[in-house]
């Protein structure tokens, strides 16, 4: 980002704060500006490409094969819906895509040895990331789509899940401790028995992390496998955002005295962030990708999913990650097979975050995407497809000659 960029979204964050004093006309502009600016810096989002054809399985497995389609309906695969309740009443919404029956299998009475009905089958449990939602997951979604059992879900606040409930009717704040609650309160209801494996971004890799942290024997007992995909185990304060120093800690000292005046002036700011939408896809683009030629659908799909997220939400969940720290949690995942991966350009979470939780977990298997940024899941699809492929064909959730193919990423 250019010096004049940086002094740019300086004067959006300050012009912003002095406005809200005034209450006056130019303050509605003005926290439009700076609430997409800092939603921005918080979040980035993407979109990628369509994953045709996979082969899962070491020394079989094929490179996934990608054709962009720019008018393709991004977001669009759905499952079966469901419905999970948080401690504090939050509604939370989950989809679950099921695998599509074997023909070759054997009839189920052959498989009941003994009078025991079969295995639970193993389900991965998705948590997307910061003002995204399970939609964030769609190439993913695509290529695992029938092969193998699914839950996608959006965290409070996010996506069609229901608004906090402690933080609407209460006031608190929302935590990295309370999502991992919530993500339980999700496994009880859609994956009730049989082994798990964990799949987080960012947010999402941190909402994991949480979970371990407050169940440590769910973990030990079901989880058979942990992604990881540009998170954080916390010290997330430290981050410059790419910015000089000068311009981050202006952002610092103002931000969040910023962000708590813009939500409580919602409904100002929403207009303000539509009507401002165009001057800031150059700042979306920075801090969603690393490469220049992003497709011009994916970067309307990235600020769609930003703009879907109220103020209000951007402006309570930002505490949270100064706070977040579960360092000593990553204990809990050792001796499991776990993925950390994450994009060499990733300004947000950067990928020395990925580095340090895979110093804490020696035997973790840790990829660093080069021209990748923070939504390298959909930036680079097909590297992360295939590592995870491949964590799921070691973790038994998938048989290792299983071929994933003709996975349409348009079909409902």
């Amino acid at each position: 980002m250019s010096e004049s960029s940086v002094e740019a979204v300086n004067a959006a964050v300050t012009t912003a704060a002095a406005s809200v004093a005034e209450a006056s006309n130019g303050w509605r502009r003005a926290t439009g500006i700076a609430g997409v600016a800092i939603g921005v810096l918080a979040t980035g989002a993407a979109a990628g490409v369509a994953i045709e054809r996979m082969t899962v399985g070491r020394g079989m497995r094929m490179k996934a094969r990608l054709a962009l389609d720019s008018t393709g309906p991004y977001g669009s695969l759905r499952g079966t819906p469901g419905k999970a309740y948080a401690e504090d009443g939050t509604e939370l919404y989950y989809e679950v895509d099921d695998p599509d029956p074997d023909p070759d299998a054997e009839p189920a009475r052959r498989r009941r040895l003994f009078g025991r009905k079969p295995p639970a089958p193993v389900t991965v449990v998705f948590s997307h990331g910061y003002c995204l939602g399970q939609d964030s997951w769609h190439f993913q979604r695509a290529a695992l789509r029938g092969v193998v059992r699914a839950v996608y879900w959006d965290q409070r606040s996010h996506g069609r899940s229901g608004r906090g409930a402690a933080q609407v009717e209460r006031g608190e704040p929302v935590t990295i401790d309370q999502l991992g609650q919530d993500l339980k309160a999700v496994i009880d209801a859609a994956a009730p028995e049989g082994p798990i494996v964990l799949v987080g971004h960012s947010m999402g890799g941190m909402t994991v992390m949480a979970l371990a942290d407050r169940y440590p024997e769910l973990i030990r007992e079901r989880v058979v496998g942990v992604a990881l995909v540009g998170t954080s185990p916390g010290r997330l304060g430290e981050v410059n955002f790419g910015l000089p120093v000068a311009g981050v800690n202006a952002v610092r000292r103002v931000l969040p005295g910023v962000l708590k005046a813009l939500g409580q002036r919602a409904e100002l700011v929403e207009k303000g962030r539509r009507a401002t939408a165009d001057l800031f896809a150059g700042i979306i683009k920075r801090y969603s990708f690393a490469a220049r030629d992003v497709d011009p659908a994916v970067a309307r799909f990235a600020e769609r999913m930003i703009e879907s997220t109220p103020i209000d939400v951007v402006a309570e969940y930002y505490p949270a990650f100064n706070e977040h720290d579960k360092t000593e949690a990553l204990a809990h995942f050792a001796g499991l097979p776990v993925l950390v991966l994450a994009g060499v350009k990733d300004l947000i979470t950067p990928s020395e975050h990925s580095e340090a939780i895979a110093g804490l977990l020696p035997d973790a298997e840790l990829v660093l995407v080069p021209d990748a940024g923070h939504l390298v899941i959909l930036e680079h699809p097909e590297v992360v497809t295939d590592r995870l492929a491949d964590l799921l064909a070691r973790t038994g959730a998938v048989p290792a000659t299983t071929t994933v193919g003709g996975c349409d990423p348009v079909s409902s």
